[in-house]
């Protein structure tokens, strides 16, 4: 059953590792209640680096805790839920296969899949394995982001219901191979998905589409 493993919140750091703005809200640990999603955000987390955080399609990120396995086993890091830096922590769903568009009722909030997270220097500070970045992106499960179309509270144990899937097909992971894994054959295939996509994701891939598509061979 796809289920909600833990709703997770920020606590505020201001390690050496923060950067050039001295916090980061990525260490999220679990809430002990019902916590609300809105379209400007998760009530109780916090977000400071707004130019690449916060914005309407990054209200909310999810991530599965199979991945959490996986990376405990390959860095030897003991995670648990929250310590990717997301606000849902999901048990049964592959959100990196989730399909750009994708609908989600979980609890009372619905809620929308936009597209990948992309991992930066912060997130390697944080669990402080050198060539995170380079690992991550090679694996490609990076987890979804959410906008929250209909406001309300989630809690632990909450089902994961999808209420509607676009017929493209385009997955979470498909739109990260393409843009962070040069994976340039993908650009038809990608291409489907534009109207899903968030404005300012949307006008990045269109950018890299046609000289993709002309390294691809595709008329």
């Amino acid at each position: 059953m796809s289920v909600v493993e833990s709703v997770n919140i920020a606590v505020v750091r201001t390690d050496p590792w923060t950067g050039r703005l001295g916090r980061s809200g990525i260490d999220k640990r679990p809430a002990a209640g019902p916590v609300r999603f809105a379209a400007d955000g998760v009530a109780g987390d916090a977000v400071f680096d707004r130019d690449h955080h916060g914005a309407w399609f990054q209200a909310a990120y999810a991530f599965d805790v199979e991945e959490l396995r996986h990376w405990s086993e390959h860095t030897g890091l003991d995670l648990v839920p929250g310590n990717a830096g997301e606000n849902l922590t999901l048990s049964g769903v592959d959100s990196s296969a989730a399909v750009i568009g994708e609908r989600w009722r979980i609890g009372g909030a619905v809620l929308r899949v936009t597209g990948p997270r992309t991992p930066c220097r912060v997130f390697t500070g944080f669990w402080d394995v050198p060539g995170l970045i380079k690992r991550f992106t090679e694996h490609g499960r990076t987890g979804a982001y959410l906008a929250v179309e209909q406001s309300g509270e989630i809690t632990a144990g909450d089902r994961v219901q999808v209420l509607s899937r676009p017929a493209h097909g385009v997955a979470v992971a498909d739109v990260f191979a393409f843009r962070a894994r040069g994976r340039r054959e993908l650009a038809g295939h990608v291409a489907a998905a534009l109207d899903d996509l968030p404005p300012r994701w949307r006008a990045e891939i269109a950018k890299l589409l046609p000289a993709a598509t002309a390294a691809d061979g595709t008329p």
